[in-house]
């Protein structure tokens, strides 16, 4: 019964991750902290646990998901092997500080960032484009099906030094970093929307591999539930992805905001109490 509970989190998990670029750990992990360690029902989780499990489904949920954009070719791979870069040694250093984390400090660290990750989301939309990086970066060009042409670009130094931040933030929480990099590459290196949420699952898919290995060499795998979370990442990542191509993600955003907050409030009054 776990593992099918599990399977069923790690679907709803990879469509949501896939629909709007973020990988589906920012589903799995609250969840995860909510049903198995507040509540008991999962036995013998830890946060270490939680973050394991996650970022192993990460690497499922970006492959199936990174599979179907190929054939619409949307993927920006130069970009994606780029941010790569910066993500690798971030994830290690992010995979280390989380051992020294008890539960109490993960669950209030964990509730302040999905607080600020609702909060990326809210005004994400709103922020004015940003030339400047583009001008004075390594450009690159995009023609959609219409004919349309998008011109975008970075500081490859930013470009790294930015994906470090993000993947220690991964490395610590078992979050797939779309959440944090995809507001960034609309913003500021001015990405087409259609571009941005392929080539970041394709940038989650190659951080959760090296993310998967040091949390294995810390023994942060929990074994018993890798099949069912792998299961349904691949099922979950196909099925976001084909909804990515056909329905605006704007509702699932939306919903998205409001069980941010609500997880990040719950978790941080978790953590005092």
């Amino acid at each position: 019964m776990i593992g099918l509970f599990i399977a069923v989190l790690a679907i709803v998990s990879g469509v949501v991750g896939a629909l709007v670029g973020l990988g589906g750990g920012i589903i799995l992990v609250p969840a995860l902290l909510y049903f198995g360690i507040s509540l008991g029902y999962i036995d013998d989780l830890t946060p270490q646990k939680i973050v394991g499990l996650s970022v192993v489904m990460m690497i499922f949920t970006g492959l199936s998901s990174t599979l179907s954009h190929i054939k619409a070719k949307t993927v920006d791979y130069r970009s994606g092997f780029i941010f790569f870069m910066g993500s690798v040694p971030g994830t290690i250093v992010g995979a280390y500080i989380n051992k020294k984390l008890n539960v109490e400090a993960f669950e209030l660290y964990f509730g302040i960032l999905m607080i600020i990750l609702a909060i990326v989301l809210l005004v994400r939309d709103r922020l004015k484009p940003v030339q400047w990086f583009v001008n004075h970066g390594y450009k690159r060009v995009f023609t959609d099906k219409e004919g349309k042409q998008y011109t975008y670009g970075y500081p490859i130094w930013f470009a790294i030094l930015a994906t470090f931040g993000v993947g220690i933030i991964s490395g610590m929480f078992g979050i797939g970093g779309g959440s944090m990099i995809i507001p960034m590459m609309l913003v500021l290196f001015l990405f087409p929307a259609h571009v941005a949420v392929p080539t970041s699952m394709f940038l989650v898919f190659l951080t959760s591999i090296v993310n998967s290995y040091a949390h294995f060499s810390l023994g942060h795998i929990p074994w018993q539930y890798v099949i069912p979370v792998s299961i349904g990442a691949l099922i979950g990542g196909k099925l976001g992805a084909d909804l990515n191509k056909r329905f605006s993600s704007k509702t699932i955003v939306l919903f998205l905001r409001i069980m941010l907050l609500v997880m990040g409030i719950r978790s941080i009054v978790s953590s005092i109490l």
